[in-house]
């Protein structure tokens, strides 16, 4: 460290950044994770610095040097903002430039950053270093002791010009069609966008009179409140996104201006005579942090798919809320409900078994096993009846909306759990019959088919094919549950696309789209379009989300045998309940009792991961995409317990009293 400050002080005058970066180099701890070490490191700096009176007036000149050498504006209005490129293409450029990464040019204030902290970590130990070592550090520079040299007006017009070009930015994208389209008032009256451009440009010229001798300091008082009035509008802009539906564009956009703002807002602050030494800390953790994740994909995606991923949870949780039975006259409609599906589903697995008859290519096959999957389970809903494994993926969003709810009181005070306790319990009690019912007309429908094709002289399988199927869903010697893990990720995907569908539906307008074609008009008549339009608007993501769900439970398996990978395959509970049907009456019902009871229990076990694994994924998804923090589940747990304990009724069935759900 001593020998880079010597080094400083044979050349003070020097504009090459080598010295600053081997400085840096000589404080940067080997773990970024152990802030002591930079702290440590940074205090004996400081030390250095107060011993020699002459490595402070050099370190000074030469940071001032490198200041006045570069342009600087560019570091201040592009680190931490995304471009205006768009999302995919700004994804797809951080992918390459981690491959082949930009060009770097030393007149650049902002490459000559990265190069100074050029370790993708360095924001760890920066952001370790306590306020008042920093401070210390600058008081002991003493940057003020040399106020007119060149590198102090350097830092102030290129900070002006930073604040020109993000003003300019925040007018344009402030009028995008997106932002437009969700918020028609910015067109209708005057735009806080453009006339914060208008103030932020005679502030730049008053600003610029100012540091060619004018002694009046310019006036921006108004510029803060007409931003503010901008974050008004977005903050609408979003409510009203949550209502009409997101994209991945419009976020993009919303995510872009907020930062703009946020930065614009930074440096009026530090352009202030009377600017704080803390603000000026907190830009420099922010750019360090920035540059050091300026190639990350997964920040991009972080920070603009949120929005989006909250709309489809949040249309995927009003679905949900035609899966939570409350009361004793919605638990027996879930019932039979689950009874209908568990009866077309007994026919689905035929219609399978016939096709695996035909000894199709693998493509082949697996197109008329998605087809087959696709539309029953599109008859399925049309007809009103219940999957039981779809419900987790819709009811996930509603306990983390609870949860939600829980943790914002929970800010105020320790908020009681017991509307989450009881969300819990009516989901459990309600997938607990849908399953109950799903099976319970899944195998005695199974066996009568069974039944009737091998009086018709056509059994269903064979003795062979019945063997192997209750290999299939043996616990314990072959892959069931991994496989009914892999359904589970199925049934999560099939529940985030019918969200996103809900979300397109209200996004694009597509029902208002429909009543505009002239020829479905003629063919349908005005009535029927309009209730085409609205079942359309109400059911297009169950549709999609059922037809996805079919083509991928019916081609996981071909796409296992192509790549010679054995454990990609599904289980579905539903599905294997009614294959264990087919199988008893193919080998006549001569099988062991304990076989039996090993084929329920897988049956049972498949059921179990089918749930737990799409309801886990779904329900972090929708916490995530909330942004709850949830540090309760031990007293969760623990109220679990004792509710069930003192009323295990309620977990199975619903209360006489006909209590309704609380919102």
């Amino acid at each position: 460290m001593e020998s880079v400050l010597k080094k400083i002080h044979a050349t003070p005058e020097e504009t090459d950044s080598t010295l600053l970066i081997e400085l840096v180099d000589s404080i940067r701890p080997k773990n970024p994770n152990v802030g002591e070490v930079a702290t440590t490191n940074l205090r004996a700096l400081i030390t250095l610095l107060r011993m020699h009176p002459e490595y402070v007036a050099a370190l000074r000149s030469y940071v001032l040097a490198l200041f006045e050498k570069r342009r600087h504006s560019h570091l201040y209005a592009d680190i931490g903002i995304l471009s205006n490129e768009g999302f995919f293409t700004t994804v797809w450029n951080r992918f390459i430039f981690r491959l082949l990464p930009q060009e770097t040019r030393d007149d650049y204030l902002k490459d000559m950053f990265g190069l100074v902290f050029h370790k993708h970590t360095d924001y760890l130990w920066v952001d370790q270093i306590p306020d008042e070592v920093w401070i210390e550090l600058l008081k002991c520079i003493d940057f003020d002791a040399e106020p007119s040299h060149p590198g102090w007006a350097k830092i102030q017009e290129e900070m002006l010009d930073a604040v020109q070009m993000l003003s300019y930015r925040i007018a344009s994208t402030g009028l995008e069609h997106e932002l437009v389209r969700n918020y028609p008032d910015i067109e209708r009256f005057e735009s806080p966008f453009l006339a914060q451009n208008v103030e932020v440009c005679d502030y730049y010229r008053a600003y610029h009179a100012h540091l060619s001798g004018d002694p009046a300091l310019p006036d921006d008082k108004h510029i803060p409140v007409l931003l503010q009035q901008c974050e008004e509008v977005l903050v609408k802009v979003r409510k009203q996104a949550l209502q009409n539906g997101a994209s991945i564009s419009l976020t993009y956009h919303l995510q872009r201006v907020n930062q703009m703002i946020k930065r614009l807002q930074t440096l009026l602050v530090l352009l202030n005579p009377n600017e704080t030494t803390m603000r000026s800390l907190a830009l420099l953790r922010e750019l360090v942090r920035e540059e050091n994740r300026k190639y990350s994909v997964r920040d991009v995606f972080t920070r603009v798919t949120d929005l989006v991923a909250l709309q489809v949870t949040e249309n995927a949780g009003k679905t949900g809320e035609h899966y939570a039975a409350a009361t004793p006259g919605e638990y027996f409609n879930m019932l039979r409900s689950s009874m209908g599906a568990g009866f077309i589903i007994g026919f689905m697995a035929l219609i399978k078994i016939g096709i695996s008859k035909m000894m199709l290519a693998p493509f082949t096959q697996a197109f008329f096993f998605s087809m087959n999957y696709a539309f029953g389970f599109l008859l399925i809903h049309v007809m009103h009846f219940t999957v039981a494994t779809k419900q987790p993926a819709m009811t996930a969003a509603m306990i983390a909306a609870t949860v939600d709810q829980n943790a914002a009181l929970n800010c105020k005070g320790k908020a009681p759990l017991d509307g989450v306790v009881q969300l819990i319990a009516i989901v459990w009690r309600t997938q607990i019959v849908s399953i109950f019912g799903n099976v319970i007309l899944a195998i005695p429908t199974g066996m009568l088919i069974a039944l009737l094709s091998y009086m018709a002289g056509a059994p269903v399988m064979s003795e062979e094919k019945a063997w192997h199927t209750l290999h299939d869903i043996n616990p314990f010697y072959s892959l069931a549950l991994v496989h009914a893990a892999i359904a589970g990720v199925c049934l999560f995907f099939a529940g985030l696309i019918s969200g996103y569908y809900d979300n397109k539906c209200a996004y694009t307008r597509i029902p208002a789209r429909l009543k505009q074609l002239h020829w479905l008009r003629k063919l349908l008549g005005e009535h029927r379009l309009d209730r085409f339009a609205a079942y359309i608007c109400d059911n297009l993501g169950a549709l999609m989300g059922n037809f996805t769900f079919g083509i991928m439970l019916g081609s996981m398996g071909m796409i296992g045998f192509m790549l010679g990978l054995p454990f990609i395959d599904v289980r579905h509970v539903t599905f294997s309940s009614a294959n264990f049907a087919f199988a008893l009456v193919a080998l006549d019902f001569m099988v062991s009792w304990q076989l039996v009871a090993i084929s329920l229990l897988g049956i049972a076990l498949i059921g179990i991961v089918n749930l737990a694994v799409s309801f886990g994924l779904a329900l972090y998804v929708a916490m995530k995409a909330r942004q709850v923090r949830f540090n309760r589940i031990g007293e969760l747990f623990q109220m679990l317990g004792a509710r069930f304990v003192s009323n295990p009724r309620e977990f199975f069935f619903p209360p006489r009293n006909g209590a309704v759900l609380q919102n």
